[in-house]
């Protein structure tokens, strides 16, 4: 065992269940909306596996993007009410652009949107009308081929040259309320995920096909959280990568209910901003 591999299993951890993609023949499908009569809301059926999800906080400082997938960073905001769309758009996305383009030596950062979520226990994750709920199934934002068709979307005339250099999509998490140990988010070290795990999924809209990944079970996962986020602490999520040279391109994630979380934890409510990361050379 490798000095990383000790430090690793020394680490604290709760054992949690953790919901993967059960086997299936087709290609999975999920709609957006409510769906055709006589179509499922998604042919993704859940497979859940009871794994460790070790508390990274002890070698928060070990963790990169391009090696996992993840890392914790310190990001104070001045935004006082994550309920409000205007205040979200004027303050919060010209501060995060500037840290994402700094932090990640970035070119150009493009923010494509948000989502607000908010546990209600036991109400559906509706899309439109309100905060969604966290996202209980591991997947990935992205896949290979809806990373790039996101610049072409959102960039148009553009994306011919952009897609020419390295694209990331990064996703920049926090909890809006904390400490947060309400449904906490773990995520899978990037360099543990092979291949054949990720599973290309379709993810219908009204007026579009995306594509995401789902993941099927591997007993090589290693996950991490940090418990009690506070809320000048983030996570920057990769989603993608055009970079073909070794490093993590894709980190799957996912909400999971925390074993230790006290009966009277508050809801967890987070913002997570979804962004176009380029470097040009």
């Amino acid at each position: 065992m490798s000095l990383v591999e000790r430090k690793i299993e020394a680490l604290p951890f709760v054992l949690a269940e953790l919901n993967y993609l059960a086997p299936i023949a087709s290609k999975p499908r999920t709609y957006a909306f409510d769906p055709p009569p006589g179509e499922p809301k998604s042919t993704a059926l859940p497979e859940p596996h009871r794994v460790p999800v070790f508390n990274g906080r002890p070698i928060a400082t070990s963790f990169s993007l391009d090696r996992e997938g993840f890392a914790l960073v310190r990001h104070p905001t001045f935004v006082r009410d994550f309920t409000n769309e205007k205040e979200i758009r004027s303050v919060y996305y010209p501060a995060a652009e500037a840290f994402i383009r700094a932090t990640l030596r970035a070119d150009r950062v493009v923010i494509f949107d948000h989502t607000v979520r908010k546990r209600v226990a036991g109400a559906a994750d509706v899309r439109d009308g309100g905060p969604r709920q966290p996202a209980t199934r591991v997947h990935v934002d992205q896949t290979v081929t809806s990373g790039a068709n996101r610049v072409r979307e959102h960039l148009g005339d553009e994306a011919d040259a952009l897609l020419r250099g390295r694209v990331q999509v990064i996703n920049l998490w926090r909890p809006i309320i904390g400490p947060l140990r309400d449904s906490p988010l773990a995520m899978c070290d990037g360099t543990t995920v092979a291949p054949e795990d990720l599973v290309a999924s379709d993810l219908i809209y009204p007026n579009r096909n995306g594509e995401t990944y789902s993941v099927t079970y591997n007993p090589a996962h290693r996950w991490f959280y940090f418990p009690e986020m506070t809320v000048d602490e983030a996570l920057l999520l990769k989603c993608y990568d055009s970079a073909t040279d070794g490093r993590t391109r894709f980190g799957p994630h996912t909400a999971f209910v925390d074993p230790t979380t006290p009966a009277d934890a508050p809801p967890r409510e987070s913002i997570e901003l979804r962004t176009l990361v380029f470097h040009y050379d």
